[in-house]
């Protein structure tokens, strides 16, 4: 967590721990204005209005208010959802969830490079196709779908687009309304705030849109998330965002440099080696290769001593199966049981970086 955000929160811990809900004192008063200052931060930071950020406990719990709300909530309308293949597994299993009760789920597949096929889409959207659900960006590669053009064709069809988001807001510019999303996740942790907290953008107008509670009890963020609001966290959240706007053009670029700087050293020195992914369409901080001449648990169980990197997202880092990522990318299991995706962040350091292309040298040379 960014030292920043932790000042900050600091404060609603212990001098101001009010309810932001209780308006009948000036306690509670403190929290509400803490609130709303965090809903503003979020919404500049994705092009939004603050009345359109709902609080949450991070992007899961986002994703499942965002998918299942929106199916309960226009099912006169239908009971067809279409997804990706590669999403994140709170999608895929929210989605498993939903066909359970009886809703129709089409998956699209992805080409080498992760990305849909924009025709493969639209044909898929039938009249009764209440919501599109497609990533920003995938949180094992990075790469970056059309978003515009998947929010235009969405809103051309009539049909709702959720966006998870979470990987992106913060790394790359993210803006709602100029990609015409309707509904979008994010998560604290993700852009150096506390763990435990996210949010969800439900659009107000053009088209208003309405999701049906999944948890209940008094109402609280617009009738769709009832629970006592986590001020402490919010307002780490809202910093967070804030921070990240602040930031967000030179960071890009001195990620993209370490970035590029990791990848270029290991592609020139260990042999068949190669990176997974979109590489002219990514977010700046990721980097998925595989080594072909070894096995990604191996590596990793060499790795431990000094890396902290992963063969695929933390949601299925307990499998020894390949990334469903990478295999529906077609990149077959060898390539996919090799991958080691490389993650870097605000604090990483160029000697970090030389440190880990050093490392990883001379350990895939044993």
């Amino acid at each position: 967590m960014d030292p920043l955000v932790l000042d900050a929160m600091m404060p609603y811990f212990l001098q101001h721990y009010g309810n932001a809900a209780s308006l009948q004192h000036a306690f509670g008063w403190a929290a509400s204005e803490a609130v709303d200052l965090a809903r503003e931060q979020v919404a500049q930071l994705i092009g939004a209005e603050k009345q359109e950020i709902i609080f949450t406990s991070g992007a899961t719990e986002s994703i499942n208010l965002a998918i299942k709300g929106c199916m309960e909530a226009y099912y006169r309308k239908g009971n067809h959802l279409i997804s990706v293949r590669t999403e994140h597994k709170a999608v895929l299993d929210t989605c498993a969830y939903l066909e359970k009760k009886g809703v129709e789920i089409t998956y699209l597949s992805v080409n080498e490079n992760g990305t849909i096929d924009l025709g493969e889409l639209e044909a898929a959207i039938r009249p009764e196709t209440v919501l599109v659900v497609v990533m920003y960006a995938n949180n094992e590669t990075g790469t970056i779908q059309d978003i515009g053009a998947i929010g235009e064709m969405a809103k051309k069809h009539k049909v709702l687009f959720f966006c998870d988001a979470t990987q992106a807001v913060g790394k790359v510019p993210v803006n709602v309304l100029q990609k015409h999303i309707d509904v979008l996740s994010l998560s604290a942790h993700k852009i150096y705030g506390p763990k435990g907290v996210g949010a969800l953008y439900v659009r107000r107008k053009n088209p208003r849109v309405t999701l049906t509670e999944q948890m209940s009890g008094g109402g609280h963020e617009r009738a769709m998330r009832s629970g006592t609001l986590n001020v402490p966290g919010i307002v780490g959240l809202g910093k967070a965002c804030e921070i990240a706007a602040k930031n967000l053009d030179v960071e890009m670029q001195r990620l993209q440099y370490l970035r590029d700087k990791l990848e270029n050293a290991l592609l020139q020195n260990i042999p068949e080696t190669c990176v997974n992914g979109n590489i002219n369409n990514r977010l700046p901080h990721i980097s998925n290769m595989s080594f072909r001449n070894a096995n990604s648990n191996q590596l990793l169980g060499v790795f431990r001593s000094a890396l902290a990197v992963s063969a695929g997202s933390a949601c299925t880092s307990g499998s020894n199966e390949p990334s469903y990522v990478l295999m529906a990318m077609g990149l077959g299991e060898q390539r996919a049981k090799s991958a080691i995706r490389f993650s870097l962040g605000r604090f990483t350091t160029e000697e970090e970086v030389d440190f880990v292309i050093d490392f990883v040298m001379k350990k895939t040379k044993l």
